[in-house]
C-alpha cells in the first residue's frame, strides 16, 4: 500500500478509535525489514502524541499462513499478563472497512534490533552486558514456551517433528546453486533416522534470532517481534535456530563472515536455566535449523535472480549454504 492511500485510510480509521473528528494522523513510514508490511504512525488528539506500528498482510495474496496477521494477535494478546517483553495489540481486526485486509496496531517503541556488526551499537555494550542481554532473551523464550497452547486455537494443531523436516523439500527442489545443498540427502535421512521422541511441544516464535530482538541503545529486551512464522509444535526449534545463527562453525569465514551474538552454548544454558529441565536432543534441533536456513537461502536466492523478490542481501548468504549443511551433518553424527 502506498504511502499516501495509507494516510487517507488511517484518518477515518483514527477519527473513530479516538473518538475525535478533529485527529491528526502523520509520519506515516514504512518501517525496515523483511517481514511483512509494516508502518509507524503518528496520532495527535486533543494536544497529546502517540506514535503507533499498524501490521498489514502483503498484497495480492491469500490470508493465510505468515501473511495471516491475525495468527500474531493470537500469541501477543497470550503474553499479555506474562513477563515475556512483547507489544500488546491496541487494535485488531478483520473488517475490511478500514484497510482492505485485516490488521493490527501496537505501540511503537523507541529503540532498535540488536545489531552486532562493526560499528554498530550493540557490538558496542561490551561482553558482560551482552551476556546479560543473552539471558534476559533466553529467560524471555521460555516464558514463550511456558503458555499453554491450548489457549491459542488460532495458531491450529502441533506440526508433527517429521513434518518440520520433510516440509523443506519443495524448496530445496526449486533452490538456486543446487551444488552447495549436495549433503541435503544425506542431512534429511540422518534427521529422519533420529526424529526426537520426548521434546517438549507448546507455542514457538519461528524465527527466534537477534533481528527480532527489539532493545533499548543500554541492552535492555524491550519485546520480542515479527511472529509471521509463529506456529504450535517443537518449542525448541526456536534454541536451535539462534545457537545456529551465533555458531561460528556454520557459517563462512573472512571477507562473507557474519557476526555472532553469544557462544552458543551460553545461549542453550540460560534457556535451560530458565525453563529448569535438561532440554532433549538439542543437537538435533541445532541441525535442523542449519538444514532449514541452508534450503531457505537457496530458495530466496532463485527468487531474487528470477526477479520475483529483489534481494541482493541473498548474493552474500549463499556462502553459507555449504557450511551450514556441513555444521548440520556434523552435529547429527
Amino acid at each position: 500500500m502506498e504511502l499516501a492511500e495509507l494516510e487517507t485510510r488511517l484518518l477515518p480509521f483514527c477519527r473513530e478509535r479516538y473518538a475525535d473528528p478533529d485527529v491528526r494522523v502523520f509520519d506515516v513510514t514504512k518501517m525496515p525489514g523483511h517481514a511483512g508490511f509494516a508502518y509507524g504512525f503518528s496520532v495527535q488528539s486533543k494536544g497529546v502524541t502517540e506514535s503507533w506500528f499498524i501490521r498489514l498482510p502483503p498484497p495480492n495474496v491469500q490470508w493465510k499462513g505468515t501473511a495471516d496477521v491475525l495468527r500474531q494477535v493470537e500469541v501477543l494478546n497470550a503474553l499479555d499478563g506474562t513477563n515475556v517483553p512483547h507489544c500488546s495489540v491496541k487494535w485488531s481486526g478483520d473488517e475490511l472497512e478500514w484497510f482492505g485486509c485485516p490488521y493490527f496496531v501496537v505501540p511503537k517503541l523507541e529503540g532498535d534490533v540488536l545489531r552486532l556488526g562493526p560499528g554498530e551499537w550493540g557490538a558496542a555494550l561490551g561482553k558482560d552486558k551482552l551476556l546479560d542481554l543473552g539471558r534476559q532473551a533466553m529467560t524471555a523464550l521460555a516464558g514463550i514456551h511456558r503458555l499453554d497452547w491450548h489457549k491459542t486455537p488460532y495458531l491450529g494443531e502441533p506440526i508433527p517433528f517429521e513434518d518440520d523436516v520433510v516440509r523443506w523439500d519443495r524448496f530445496y527442489e526449486r533452490a538456486a546453486d543446487p551444488e552447495c545443498l549436495a549433503l541435503v540427502p544425506e542431512v534429511r535421512a540422518r534427521l529422519l533416522e533420529t526424529l526426537p521422541k520426548d521434546a517438549p511441544v507448546g507455542v514457538f516464535h519461528g524465527d527466534f534470532q537477534t533481528a527480532n530482538l527489539f532493545c533499548s541503545k543500554r541492552g535492555d529486551l524491550l519485546a520480542v517481534i515479527d511472529w509471521e512464522l509463529t506456529g504450535i509444535g517443537a518449542t525448541l526449534n526456536d534454541v536451535g535456530w539462534i545457537a545456529t545463527f551465533s555458531d561460528p562453525e556454520a557459517w563462512p569465514k573472512g571477507a562473507v563472515a557474519r557476526p555472532m551474538f553469544l557462544d552458543p552454548d551460553a545461549l542453550i544454558g540460560f534457556y535451560q536455566e530458565a525453563w529448569g529441565e535438561p532440554l532433549p536432543a538439542i543437537d538435533w534441533f541445532r541441525a535442523l535449523a542449519a538444514y532449514k536456513f541452508a534450503i531457505i537461502t537457496g530458495f530466496n536466492l532463485m527468487l531474487h535472480r528470477r526477479g520475483k523478490r529483489d534481494d541482493p542481501l541473498w548474493e552474500v548468504t549463499k556462502f553459507s549454504m555449504e557450511p551450514l549443511m556441513a555444521r548440520a551433518r556434523d552435529l547429527l553424527r
